[in-house]
């Protein structure tokens, strides 16, 4: 095991159909020793590219790549002693999986040939796939042959763990299952690990800190948790979160009595504390809300915000209700219980600690979740 480090990566393709394009642009990161960190951004952002480049798969068109304190960027993939997943499985269709497993040891190893037979069966077992050493690849179920990829990668005991959209191949019921495992093989084994995905929720619910990438650039690094409530900019707000985040542009009046007034077509939506925004509003600010805290109250006739329902999508354990307010759409995600019918208008409730506020020229957040300026102050990422 080995802590990764990540220095000023740029990686440049020149030549194509499409001339020069920068595909990652002076990335910069730090992954502890045993840390599970989860790279997550569109199509294109540069996410498996930089798995490519840590891997030696891509070359490094400037920047350093370290692993445990050793530059390895122009080292051949082989003597980088890192192991790759592949979103395909890339197994040998005429070798037994015992065969598949120890392939690797056999020719990048000095072991002898009980040696990495035990290695093999141990981490079979911890795979709990001991049972199916003997079949071939075209004997086992798509969650059997992503094992298999794992333990082939695993029995090598790599100082660093590389995952490409592994569980993309699998049924929605069966990704669930293995991102359970995959992080109970994790705490197992321990070994400093990079698992790119395009799917926020498996970085969500798997990572010990998310790396989010747009553009081929790193917009922030944190905690799950952090980089929900306490997005550095705009794109990570709403790239996080299903349904999105309601997002648009809000006027601004004040700070009146120490609360900025937040409106929208003239009718005001909340009053924040001047003390919850880092910095002063212009006249005009990009508003969000998680659909989650978008209130439907009974009240439509208050004189506040009212949105009149478009359609509401039962989900079972909650709702997905499409309300338009002043020509916006708006979406809230209410209990169960909350079933309004198309055409209903019902009052909408913004708490203040749940609004969001964005530069309109810069994205950078000026308020996040909370009333606290301090936490409000979130960095971007170097």
């Amino acid at each position: 095991m080995a802590e990764l480090t990540l220095t000023d990566v740029t990686k440049v393709y020149t030549g194509g159909s499409e001339g020069t394009v920068e595909a990652v642009s002076d990335l910069s990161m730090t992954i502890p020793d045993g840390e599970l960190l989860v790279v997550v951004g569109p199509s294109g952002c540069g996410k498996s590219t930089t798995l490519r480049m840590i891997a030696g798969l891509e070359t490094v068109t400037d920047g350093t790549i370290e692993i445990g304190g050793t530059e390895v960027q122009w080292m051949a993939p082989g003597r980088r002693d890192v192991a790759m997943v592949f979103q395909s499985y890339a197994l040998y269709p005429k070798m037994t999986v015992r065969e598949n497993m120890g392939y690797g040891l056999k020719h990048s190893t000095d072991l002898s040939a009980d040696q990495r037979e035990r290695r093999v069966e141990e981490i079979a077992e911890l795979l709990e796939i001991e049972e199916l050493l003997e079949d071939r690849p075209a004997e086992l179920s798509g969650g059997q042959k992503q094992r298999v990829a794992l333990g082939r990668a695993i029995v090598r005991e790599p100082d660093v763990f590389l995952l490409d959209e592994p569980l993309s191949n699998l049924d929605a019921k069966l990704r669930a299952h293995m991102r359970t495992e995959l992080q109970r093989i994790h705490d197992r084994i321990g070994v400093t690990t990079v698992y790119v995905t395009h799917d926020q929720k498996e970085a969500m619910t798997m990572a010990d800190r998310i790396a989010i990438l747009d553009g081929g650039e790193l917009q922030q690094v944190a905690p799950p948790e952090e980089s929900y409530e306490h997005p550095t900019n705009e794109f990570v707000a709403t790239f996080l979160g299903s349904p999105a985040m309601n997002v648009f542009d809000a006027e601004v009046t004040g700070p009146t009595g120490g609360e900025y007034a937040l409106s929208y077509e003239g009718v005001e939506l909340a009053r924040v504390p001047a003390a919850a925004v880092d910095g002063d509003l212009g006249d005009v600010v990009r508003f969000g809300i998680r659909p989650e805290d978008l209130v439907l109250g009974a009240d439509a006739t208050g004189g506040g915000p009212t949105g009149e329902v478009s359609v509401a999508e039962y989900q079972g354990k909650e709702n997905f209700v499409h309300l338009e307010f002043e020509g916006l759409e708006l979406t809230a995600r209410v209990p169960p219980g909350t079933r309004p019918e198309r055409g209903d208008v019902v009052g909408l409730e913004i708490d203040p600690e749940a609004v969001y506020l964005f530069d309109p020229g810069t994205g950078a957040s000026i308020k996040t979740y909370g009333l606290d300026a301090s936490v409000a102050d979130v960095e971007a990422a170097d």
